[in-house]
């Protein structure tokens, strides 16, 4: 999903254009809040959950990484990605979208690199 996000949804944000996209920013950011919220809050938890269940194990390493790696993402949602949503629910800036699609990354890559150790750790539990 955040791949879809980065390299398709954000960037055509630019398109919209100027006149609706007060509104079509706050439509999009409350309708995506209802469905990627839950899921978020599912995952945090999953994450120290995993993190607690492997503490003691050989894979503690990797339930650690994929937990940070998650609040990683959480940090870059609070900490870069509303506030760029916030400023957009005002109207289209190029600089703030522009600045929305490369801090985004951040996310992107920590979700992508928690899927791998994810499977890391899947493949030496499952050994």
């Amino acid at each position: 999903v955040i791949w879809f996000v980065q390299i398709v949804h954000y960037p055509l944000f630019s398109k919209v254009g100027r006149d609706g996209f007060a509104e079509y920013e706050r439509r999009h950011a409350d309708l995506t809040g209802y469905v990627v919220a839950p899921v978020m809050l599912f995952e945090l938890a999953a994450s120290f959950a995993l993190a607690y269940l492997v503490r003691w194990t050989p894979n503690a390493t990797l339930g650690y990484a994929a937990s940070g790696l998650v609040v990683t993402a959480w940090l870059s949602t609070f900490g870069l990605q509303v506030p760029c949503h916030n400023q957009l629910r005002k109207g289209f800036s190029s600089a703030v979208h522009t600045r929305l699609v490369r801090t985004n990354w951040v996310r992107t890559l920590s979700w992508t690199v928690r899927a791998v150790v994810l499977l890391a750790l899947l493949l030496r539990i499952t050994r």
